[in-house]
């Protein structure tokens, strides 16, 4: 699938296509999702076609297929795991006349379709001249609601506008099963989904008034689902009602006469539910009791609880930034996104996709706390918290998966959906241990910024020891006394199975004390973990003589043991057209050179700052930033993080731009098959912790904000132990203000200020004078000007 740039006028609160891009079709059909957490659906046209991927997706519902192996081994995962376009309830195909509106007919008199970031909708209108010379007006609402986790609803309405007589018109609203679909693949791109033929069996098929349900399972894993659908109609003139149910689909059809400038309007609620224990009829009642409830509150209620949702967290969510029109639309965008992929996922994961597209297999991976949960935390915290619970709900298999691997502890999946390891690359799969040190980081953030003690008790501190317990079982003291963690990949696939990567044992550090002080903070959970004074003891020890690799000779730090020492990368002789890299080389060639895949070391130099002096910092982020060549979505947000730090603020506003524009400009050709999440996340994370220097090192807020030329002032809020904290920034001062809560000492560029309702205003230093650093060749920022 070759997919386009789109392009969308720039707006503050919305996100418009007008007319009809084919290029940019699959692209549309992710950035206009509608989700909730539980629910998603893919922003294609509810007519059906044209369409690239039609997807609707339901969080943790997934087909398992067996992972192929030219050589098995010891320890490789048997079962992958893909998530599945379920029963498909946007459906509304329209016959005018005798003649199906398909937008690559006929003739488009106009279209717009506009994704509405206050009220959370998506919507639609079409002005369409059939081939036989019959012009309507085709008006829709999409909503997936944020209140009420089972409901959608589409509010769809034909208007008979051409001035030649009465119009007969025919809606065919379906629940479509086993929906035919592209298979995701992109050429011999290993990260997108695999294709799933027919996953869904039959169970059950009711119809009976305007209500039709299905019920189907998944052949392997075993998985049963429902989608319901309910009408409410409205015409003009005579019409005629049908419903029927068959295996795979459900339809209610509604034929009416439209005088001329009349229309039919038409509201589709349509439920959703599945699970793993529940029978059939149970499913069943589910969502036609979810039904009943959603048609009995109508439509306009389903809009007013969805602005109302929204509003709430716009007030504690938003970004506002002056100076730059397409980044506040590209930054609300991604929030927007967020949001809807965390709301009401309710201890299911949040994928790398969302809940936008089958890419990665519709995976979760250690992106989510690393990207998705720190944002979530200050912006949605109960989302977070749910998020959380999920991973700890998975905590018996990690358990498991460590067992399997000799090591005590929990080993938590490289890739999953439900908690088993999906990932058949062993270098970069089982052998990225630092997702368990990327967990209790979101754990720890999360209990300091919210002071959750049910939370702490219940699930925190047990996830906390847990991953300690592995790393003091993967780590070794070697006879000088160090300690090591060998054989494992950071976040840089592009140097796997290493020693001592700076990124995890700085982690793993952190990992180690805060469990200790889990273990102490709550005695009964390390009661019952029989967690020992030894043990705790051996804990400390491990963090304190922490192996960090360092290059005397350079003045900085090696990313892995001899990174230093490997041979560089020829960028100069890299052809434009062989990024990304893993797509054009060996891994061979690839492991054994100085060429970074994506930020790890300068990963770190963001996640523990505080484990770096400034000068550190500037000589480490000079020495990585020449030889990232970006090949990850992931790279840009955390590059910009520490460019900002270090004094390179308008490198760090070019890297802004491309994390948050990426699915926007559709930056690595492959939207498609879904939002970037996490890069969506990075809009807000480089606007926070970049330019307003936000860091929470154990639990305490700390500001340095500076902002680039093009920005004139940012302003952002965040949510921290029971307050609501208001900063603005302007190229000379940073104003701190809360809304809600008892006064916070926080810090301004070193210096401690006590923050109450009242403003307090601290000047902002000058930049420190830094010498430019370079990127490999090709592999510049994309700049976006100064217009």
């Amino acid at each position: 699938m070759t997919e386009g740039r789109p392009t969308f006028p720039v707006e503050p609160w919305s996100l418009t296509e007008i007319g009809l891009d084919h290029a940019s079709l699959a692209v549309n059909e992710s950035v206009f999702a509608l989700a909730n957490g539980h629910i998603g659906m893919r922003g294609s046209f509810e007519e059906g076609e044209p369409v690239v991927v039609p997807g609707t997706y339901l969080n943790g519902f997934f087909e398992e297929r067996p992972l192929p192996y030219a050589e098995a081994g010891y320890g490789f995962p048997e079962q992958g795991q893909t998530v599945v376009n379920v029963t498909d309830g946007k459906l509304i195909r329209l016959l005018v006349g005798d003649t199906p509106l398909d937008l690559d007919y006929g003739e488009i008199v106009s279209h717009r379709r506009t994704l509405d970031l206050r009220r959370g909708v998506l919507r639609r209108t079409t002005e369409w001249r059939s081939p036989n010379g019959r012009t309507v007006t085709v008006t829709s609402t999409r909503l997936v609601s944020l209140r009420r986790r089972s409901i959608a609803a589409i509010e769809y309405a034909v208007e008979c506008t051409d001035g030649h007589g009465d119009l007969y018109v025919a809606l065919q609203s379906d629940l479509l099963a086993n929906e035919p679909v592209e298979s995701g693949s992109e050429g011999d791109d290993p990260r997108a989904a695999a294709a799933l033929a027919r996953p869904l069996v039959s169970e059950l098929a009711v119809a009976r008034g305007q209500r039709a349900v299905l019920v189907h399972r998944t052949k392997r894993s075993r998985l049963r689902m429902a989608a319901g659908m309910d009408h409410v109609v409205e015409v003009p003139d005579t019409s005629t009602e049908d419903v029927e149910a068959t295996d795979d689909l459900a339809r209610f059809t509604l034929a009416a006469r439209l005088p001329q400038g009349s229309s039919v309007r038409m509201v589709k609620y349509l439920a959703y539910g599945w699970s793993s224990r529940r029978s059939a009829a149970a499913l069943r009642d589910q969502v036609e009791g979810a039904l009943a409830t959603a048609k009995l509150a109508g439509f306009e209620r389903l809009l007013r609880e969805q602005r109302e949702v929204l509003d709430a967290h716009w007030l504690h969510a938003d970004v506002e930034v002056e100076g730059d029109e397409e980044m506040q639309q590209a930054v609300r965008v991604g929030v927007f996104h967020l949001l809807q992929a965390g709301l009401r996922a309710e201890r299911q994961p949040i994928p790398a996709k969302g809940l936008t597209g089958p890419g990665y297999d519709g995976h979760t991976f250690w992106d989510t706390e690393t990207y998705v949960l720190p944002a979530l935390t200050y912006i949605a915290p109960e989302a977070a918290r749910d998020a959380l619970r999920w991973r700890h709900s998975t905590l018996e298999l990690a358990r498991e998966r460590a067992g399997v691997l000799g090591l005590r502890g929990a080993a938590f999946p490289w890739r999953t959906i439900r908690g088993e390891e999906t990932s058949g690359y062993w270098p970069a799969g089982t052998a990225a241990f630092h997702i368990n040190a990327d967990i209790a980081d979101a754990v720890v953030r999360y209990h300091n910024a919210t002071l959750d003690e049910e939370f702490d008790r219940d699930h925190g501190a047990e996830l906390l020891i847990e991953t300690a317990r592995l790393w003091a079982s993967l780590g070794h003291f070697d006879a000088e006394d160090g300690f090591r963690i060998d054989g494992v990949t950071g976040p840089d696939e592009y140097t796997a199975v290493v020693d001592n990567n700076v990124y995890t044992n700085l982690m793993a550090q952190r990992n180690l004390r805060e469990a200790a002080a889990a273990a102490e903070r709550q005695p009964d959970v390390a009661g019952r973990l029989e967690v020992t004074e030894e043990e705790v003891a051996h804990w400390l020890r491990a963090a304190r003589l922490m192996r960090v690799p360092w290059d005397n000779r350079l003045g900085v730090h090696m990313q892995s043991e001899a990174f230093t020492h490997h041979q560089e990368w020829d960028f100069e002789g890299t052809p434009a057209d062989h990024y990304p890299l893993l797509m054009h080389y060996p891994y061979f060639d690839i492991y054994r050179k100085q060429v970074v895949k994506q930020a790890d070391l300068v990963m770190a130099l963001h996640l523990r700052g505080d484990a770096f002096t400034a000068e550190e910092k500037a000589a480490d982020f000079a020495y990585y930033e020449a030889r990232t060549v970006r090949d990850s979505s992931l790279s840009a947000t955390q590059q910009a993080v520490v460019a900002a730090e270090t004094g390179h603020l308008e490198l760090a506003y070019d890297y802004w731009g491309e994390a948050t524009l990426t699915d926007l400009h559709n930056l690595h050709g492959n939207s498609g098959h879904g939002l970037h999440i996490a890069s969506l996340a990075g809009g807000w994370t480089v606007a926070v912790a970049g330019f307003g220097g936000m860091r929470d090192h154990d639990g305490r807020l700390q500001f340095a904000p500076r902002l680039p030329e093009r920005i004139s002032r940012l302003r952002f809020r965040l949510n921290y132990q029971g307050r609501c904290l208001l900063v603005a920034v302007t190229p000379t001062e940073a104003t701190y203000r809360l809304s809600e809560g008892e006064p916070l000492d926080v810090h301004h560029h070193g210096r401690r200020i006590t923050v109450s309702e009242h403003e307090v205003v601290a000047e902002i230093p000058p930049a420190p004078q830094v010498e430019p650093v370079c990127q490999p060749a090709g592999a510049a920022p994309r700049r976006r000007g100064k217009a």
